[in-house]
């Protein structure tokens, strides 16, 4: 276990917003990128000396060669940042933080989260990628205005103030408000729990669907289970347990060539065939003869016909979205265009959610019948 703390002199401030600063820090000689979170309480000047966690740059991972601000030295946050609660996030470690969990007894909501108990058959729409999000909010956005929800799990980034995507969608209006749960922290409310975040997202916040996502990022290895997108099957088990209505988003590229993510990702295998002990609804957009021949055989190679209930639409609104929300698609550094099978399947998901709230819990399904008559069976 290693954390490569290292100094640098902030040379310049590139971006400063609500959710954090984007600077540029002189590190051993080197011009290097490095972000502040707003949890930090103070805003770095040029000329500061921050202490930088450098990490998983020097280690070459995907955290888009970023370095994170420890602190600006010489300067501590005022006493009046303080959060007035008391549940612990990042628990017993040196950055630990206070957030006023929903749950508390001094929250204003506590007695609300005391007597939920249920969804009451809300649509949730549960995403294994943060860049499903806004294909997803889009379309529901254009299709069917109403409050959403982000509840963010501890998946991947654990501040919220990371997504420019989540800030920029709630600035057009297209989230109402977000929940961060587990160790994820920054939201309009702190949970403990995902079961808990649902709950407040619904009986809090009002929503009238909600949207379940990791931050950005994913953890990955190349294994069945070790990553972190089981949480899709762990979410759509709470969703049930909670009386909710559950729609997942299948992680589906043809864009990706690595043999583990080419058509339905193994991710996607494996949290819906295996770690999803209740069924699900998972749209799908109509594609090319070819590429649904390919998704068809790994659903039935999985069985998840048998245990989900897959409908399709014609997947396409969300190209309307697009031409009304300017919010960048972007997935794995791929675009709409260079990657269109992942972001139609996100966007049916919105489409479906859509047609939930329209037509009621059970709307009349148009079976995913594009490859085989199979699918046509009242088992789909």
């Amino acid at each position: 276990m290693t954390i490569r703390v290292q100094r640098g002199v902030v040379m310049s401030v590139q971006e400063d917003r609500q959710g954090g600063q984007e600077l540029w820090v002189d590190v051993d000689g080197e011009l290097e990128r490095a972000y502040q979170e707003p949890a930090c309480g103070v805003r770095a000047e040029a000329g500061d000396i921050v202490l930088l966690n450098t990490t998983a740059v020097r280690l070459g991972l995907g955290t888009g060669g970023t370095h994170f601000v420890l602190a600006v030295e010489k300067r501590s946050a005022p006493d009046e940042t303080f959060s007035p609660g008391h549940i612990m996030k990042l628990r017993y470690t040196p950055l630990q933080r206070a957030v006023h969990a929903v749950e508390e007894e001094s929250h204003p909501a506590h007695g609300i989260m005391r007597d939920a108990k249920s969804l009451d058959g809300t649509p949730v729409v549960i995403c294994e990628l943060h860049s499903m999000l806004p294909a997803v909010a889009m379309t529901l956005g254009r299709d069917h205005p109403c409050k959403v929800a982000y509840v963010m799990t501890d998946g991947a980034a654990l501040p919220i103030s990371f997504s420019k995507t989540a800030s920029r969608l709630k600035e057009l209006g297209l989230l109402h408000g977000t929940v961060t749960v587990g160790h994820a922290y920054g939201g309009d409310l702190e949970a403990v729990n995902l079961y808990s975040g649902l709950l407040a997202a619904r009986h809090v916040l009002q929503a009238d669907c909600i949207v379940v996502a990791m931050g950005p990022g994913i953890v990955g290895t190349g294994t069945t289970y070790g990553h972190t997108g089981l949480e899709v099957g762990q979410a759509i088990n709470a969703v049930h347990t909670l009386e909710g209505d559950a729609i997942a988003v299948p992680r589906l590229s043809f864009a990706d060539r690595r043999a583990r993510h080419y058509g339905i990702s193994h991710h996607t295998l494996t949290a819906l065939g295996q770690v999803a002990l209740a069924p699900a609804t998972v749209p799908l957009p109509d594609l090319p003869d070819e590429q649904a021949s390919y998704v068809w055989s790994q659903i039935t190679a999985h069985d998840l016909h048998r245990k989900h209930r897959l409908v399709g639409l014609q997947g396409r609104a969300l190209l309307d979205a697009v031409q009304a929300y300017p919010v960048p698609l972007r997935t794995m550094g791929r675009t709409l265009e260079e990657d269109l099978s992942f972001f139609l399947t996100a966007g049916a998901a919105g489409e479906w959610a859509a047609r939930v709230l329209q037509n009621g819990k059970n709307p009349p399904p148009r079976y995913w019948g594009r490859v085989s008559p199979a699918l046509t069976d009242k088992n789909c």
